[in-house]
């Protein structure tokens, strides 16, 4: 059996790409640039944010980046407006929460969760309904009880219309709530539209 080459002429298109592409990081103009998705974090049952089976809520997926950073996407609907046509700051507020509280998630496979302590959020833009957006959470700082972490909220064309920082406690969620796993719904659920990639601006200072 002839083993498979490492050129573009080798299976298809689609595998090729995959070999290339995997595990970098590539520059992309006007200072973008692209992160691989390596993990899908679970949605639940009825959350506000994540919750799938939730009529009136976001139903966010969340994606952890190969950077270490969290990637939430939504589409948020009339619902959830505030003026016609804006979504509600409290709702902005709330899905800049969920993205940073979920960071401390990332490679600990649902051993601790994120309880808010405190959280500011800076609007800088109106937020549209009806549109894809993106949230982008992090880790800043971290001890053994304690983590801190900033966000952003993106606008369809990379623009930063909020941004929050907050600090967290980090508990086991047997301490947080009597919460069943089944009950629940909470499980990575795959879609076929999922993002292998992501493109995302880089923030100020960053090279």
């Amino acid at each position: 059996m002839v083993p498979e080459s490492d050129g573009p002429g080798a299976g298809s298109p689609q595998k090729w790409m995959r070999r290339r592409n995997a595990g970098k990081v590539r520059a992309m103009p006007e200072e973008i640039r692209q992160y691989r998705v390596v993990n899908k974090q679970p949605n639940s049952r009825m959350c506000l944010v994540c919750g799938l089976k939730n009529d009136h809520g976001l139903h966010a997926s969340f994606y952890e980046l190969e950077n270490g950073e969290l990637l939430a996407v939504f589409r948020p609907s009339e619902e959830h407006q505030s003026y016609p046509g804006r979504l509600h700051g409290g709702i902005v507020s709330t899905i800049l929460d969920e993205t940073i509280g979920r960071a401390v998630m990332i490679n600990r496979h649902g051993e601790l969760w994120g309880v808010t302590v405190e959280i500011t959020v800076k609007f800088k833009h109106p937020v549209p309904l009806d549109r894809e957006l993106r949230v982008i959470g992090r880790i800043t700082r971290e001890s053994r009880r304690v983590f801190e972490g900033t966000g952003e909220l993106l606008l369809p064309d990379g623009t930063v219309a909020a941004e929050a920082q907050g600090r967290y406690l980090k508990l086991p969620l047997k301490k947080i709530a009597d919460f069943d796993h089944e009950e629940q719904d909470w499980k990575a659920v795959v879609k076929p539209d999922d993002p292998r990639f992501v493109e995302i601006k880089a923030r100020g200072g960053e090279e």
